[in-house]
């Protein structure tokens, strides 16, 4: 039994959706492993520019590929896979990224968390459980927790990992990051406007791998200028009027 048929929050119809930027080298696998844990989910894989092999990868091993004809950045990437899932219907969307990171095994954590909490966003922390996720620079685990620390305030919910990019989202809040979902700082910036809007948002314990190829392209100095103006733009954000057309529904029923 695929673990979309053990763990799916009201029956949603779920699609996945995977970014990825010259990702040639670990893509194939990816979707491999996707197939294998959740034979009958609907994956979406948005290259954003890639200028490798990505594309015909993607294809050869079944997905639907978006292929994006200029660089967005992973904000402007995700949101065309979502935009794309909504549009065809679905209303319960999965990201992971295209490097490895995110076992689709773990999948079923973010869905579990979903029926239990009735969130409307789940993100997988690194951070929860017994903390033992190793990588990253001494600075770039201060940001985090500085990050961390805001966040957690302003959505009056425990978040530990501000930055991770693998989640799940449905109904109304899929609809509105479809059309309204932040670029460039998208994930720690979702978090906030989702508070704001009225969404509510919770954390799973997740298992993050070590990338299977290539390095992060944020360095020390790079992750505190990257916290800087996170932080700028939260701050932004705070004083942004609510959006009445993507507000979450009083009655609390999703689309």
């Amino acid at each position: 039994m695929s673990q979309q048929d053990t763990v799916n929050p009201a029956g949603k119809k779920m699609a996945l959706i995977i970014p990825a930027y010259n990702e040639e080298a670990s893509i194939g696998v990816l979707l491999d492993e996707v197939r294998a844990c959740l034979p009958d989910v609907h994956v979406i894989v948005i290259s954003d520019g890639s200028m490798d092999g990505t594309v015909a990868i993607a294809e050869k091993h079944g997905a639907t590929v978006l292929d994006l004809p200029c660089n967005l950045g992973v904000g402007g990437a995700v949101q065309a896979g979502m935009r794309h899932a909504w549009d065809l219907g679905y209303r319960l969307v999965v990201r992971i990224d295209g490097d490895g990171q995110h076992a689709p095994s773990e999948v079923r954590k973010l869905l579990v968390k979903m029926e239990e909490t009735g969130a409307d966003f789940v993100t997988g922390s690194r951070f929860l459980g017994n903390g033992d996720f190793k990588g990253g620079t001494a600075m770039r685990k201060m940001g985090n927790v500085i990050l961390s620390r805001f966040l957690s305030v302003i959505c009056r919910a425990r978040v530990t990992d501000p930055t991770s990019g693998f989640w799940c989202v449905r109904d109304d809040l899929l609809r509105y990051f479809s059309y309204c979902y932040p670029c460039e700082y998208p994930e720690p910036e979702a978090l906030a406007l989702l508070r704001r809007q009225g969404y509510e948002m919770a954390e799973a314990d997740v298992v993050v791998r070590p990338r299977s190829f290539g390095v992060s392209t944020i360095d020390s100095l790079g992750t505190v200028y990257f916290a800087l103006r996170v932080g700028l733009a939260l701050a932004a954000d705070r004083v942004r009027p609510v959006d009445r057309r993507y507000a979450k529904p009083s009655n609390g029923k999703g689309a």
